[in-house]
């Protein structure tokens, strides 16, 4: 697989019908999309993301696909309560290609954790390095092992690597108990 397969990602990650899923960082919506049908019936996901131009599309693309269990937010993932999802609410959140652009990593970190059920489990993908002008510049590649130490200091645990695609990294964490 050469390049990050939302699709194939997703079913590594084990959701199920009845999670409450936040996508971190949605973009284009393509794993908000992959989500939503993988929890269709009782689950919900959220799509958050700054760039409010690209709520919309994320809506639409939903609504075309007859999923009415996506609720785009404009909001920031590196504040405390920016993301104006309540805490401890999600099972499952997803960290696809936005550690690179995140400012505030500690905020970020904080915030996913407010948002987070006790245990609730976080698929985090990004980029291995930068490939043929797609992805982060060089230096602002952030690596696997730089992520997966984030992650444990920040009160997560490492529980597997997934197969992310020829040019992306991959591992699901679970939130540890505390705070």
């Amino acid at each position: 697989m050469a390049f990050s397969d939302p699709e194939h990602n997703i079913a590594q990650f084990g959701l199920n019908e009845r999670m409450t899923v936040a996508d971190l960082g949605a973009g284009s919506g393509a794993y908000t999309i992959v989500a939503a049908e993988r929890v269709k019936g009782f689950g919900q996901v959220y799509a958050v993301e700054v760039q409010r131009d690209l709520l919309p599309r994320v809506k639409k693309l939903a609504s075309s696909k007859g999923l009415s269990n996506v609720e785009v937010l404009w909001g920031d993932i590196e504040s405390d309560g920016g993301t104006k999802i309540a805490s401890g609410v999600i099972d499952a959140a997803i960290v696809s290609n936005i550690l690179f652009q995140v400012e505030d990593v500690q905020g970020f970190m904080k915030e996913l954790r407010r948002i987070l059920k006790p245990e609730g489990k976080v698929l985090t993908v990004d980029w291995k390095e930068s490939y043929n002008h797609m992805g982060p510049a060089p230096d602002a590649v952030f690596s696997e092992q730089k992520a997966k130490t984030l992650f444990e200091e920040s009160g997560f645990a490492i529980k597997q690597e997934i197969e992310a695609g020829d040019h992306h990294y991959g591992f699901i964490s679970l939130k540890e108990n505390g705070e």
